[in-house]
């Protein structure tokens, strides 16, 4: 009988505890886009819970400053290859681990994982250096091609073949004449979906906010992905916080785009082998 009224208590509170922390999550984008309609003098006097008037005036003076959907289709076009040339040749990194056999595989692999121990800003040097040497600086290869290699991502999805898909279906496609890439592409990316997609969305993340490496390899303002250009909305002697919101709205939406879009294979891709049948 005791337990019987334990179970709903602990189901309200559970259920308190998501709605709180689900508000905790949204506040912070619902005052960004507030702000973003507010002036420099309302919300530096005040906070507001309510749209203002003046979200034309932030959106004039970005563009006074900067040109944002420049800087807008500069991250799509360095975000978006990045993510496909990672998602397909760590999928395939992965699969090598993960169905093949050869002499080094294990050290190979933990020195794979060993780069992920290796922070970005120690080789930034050296990578620029390398860059001045091939003349790709004040290019966009430099920012997308170095994806081919990600470490996490093959770590993720070599994991979730290991799981989820035997080798029996392999040896069957072998068996039916199918070669090695014709099954890579027809049977194993298809099934490694939801791994993919996952470790894609935080490729893409990652790639659209990332500020350090267009800094230091972008010379021409025309070419500055949404990071740069949202840093410059701020101005040198003066800081239009309104407008910098609204840059900062702009900048944010493709990501809630991209996680809303694929919220399922998101969570699909993080709960593998968490239910074992």
């Amino acid at each position: 009988m005791v337990e019987g009224k334990v179970k709903p208590v602990r189901t309200i509170l559970l259920y308190a505890f998501l709605i709180i922390m689900a508000i905790i999550c949204i506040v912070p984008f619902y005052m960004m886009i507030i702000n973003a309609t507010r002036s420099n003098t309302e919300i530096s006097q005040n906070i507001w819970l309510t749209p203002g008037d003046q979200l034309l005036i932030n959106y004039k003076i970005i563009q006074g400053k900067v040109n944002i959907w420049k800087g807008f289709i500069n991250s799509v076009i360095i975000a978006v290859p990045a993510v496909l040339l990672s998602a397909f040749f760590s999928t395939l990194t992965a699969y090598g681990f993960a169905k093949f056999q050869f002499k080094g595989k294990n050290l190979l692999f933990w020195f794979v994982l060993g780069t992920m121990m290796i922070p970005q800003q120690l080789g930034l040097i050296g990578f620029y250096d390398l860059c001045v040497n091939l003349r790709l600086i004040d290019s966009f290869l430099p920012l997308i091609l170095p994806n081919i290699a990600n470490a996490a991502m093959v770590f993720f999805i070599k994991s979730y073949i290991e799981s989820s898909i035997p080798d029996s279906l392999i040896e069957a496609g072998l068996i039916d004449g199918a070669s090695e890439f014709f099954i890579f592409n027809k049977i194993i990316i298809p099934l490694s979906m939801p791994s993919i997609a996952t470790m894609s969305i935080f490729t893409f993340i990652n790639k659209w906010n990332d500020l350090i490496n267009p800094l230091v390899l972008l010379n021409t303002s025309t070419k500055f992905p949404m990071p740069i250009i949202v840093s410059n909305i701020r101005g040198l002697y003066e800081a239009n916080f309104g407008a910098i919101y609204l840059g900062v709205a702009i900048s944010v939406t493709p990501i809630l785009i991209v996680v809303i879009t694929f919220a399922k294979q998101l969570m699909s891709g993080l709960t593998v082998g968490a239910v074992k049948g």
